[in-house]
């Protein structure tokens, strides 16, 4: 199994910034897909970024709500993903969770783009909260 553990979150005023963390440890190396999804009240759940655990080129993907915003990282030494998140907007507020599947994100994803669900994602954190106020 795989565990993984998000920090990072927490309140920041429109415009600014925060970067979320998410450790993964256990059988790191069943991962393959790695995500950021974010869920807020009353919403459903949407996949924010997605990048492949073992390629060397920059596969990210994002939802069109963050491109040019967002930020989707890996540093596999560190068995670590983070989101770099800039420009922040009351919208953006919600709880971030990471997500890993043992399949590639562009087979999740039926092709290009960003994945449109969390199926498929065998291993998830328990999430944090990012509050932006206006």
């Amino acid at each position: 199994q795989v565990q993984l553990e998000e920090s990072g979150g927490g309140s920041v005023q429109a415009g600014g910034s925060l970067i979320l963390s998410c450790v993964a440890s256990g059988r790191t190396y069943l991962n393959y897909c790695l995500a950021w999804f974010r869920q807020a009240p009353g919403k459903e759940r949407e996949a924010v970024a997605t990048i492949d655990h073992y390629t060397r080129i920059n596969n990210a993907t994002y939802a069109e709500s963050v491109k040019g915003r967002f930020t989707i990282s890996k540093d596999n030494a560190k068995d670590t993903l983070y989101l770099q998140m800039n420009s922040l907007k009351p919208e953006d507020t919600a709880t971030y969770t990471c997500a890993a599947a043992t399949a590639p994100c562009r087979t999740l994803a039926g092709g290009e783009g960003v994945v449109s669900s969390g199926q498929g994602f065998a291993f998830w954190g328990q999430g944090t909260q990012v509050t932006v106020s206006s």
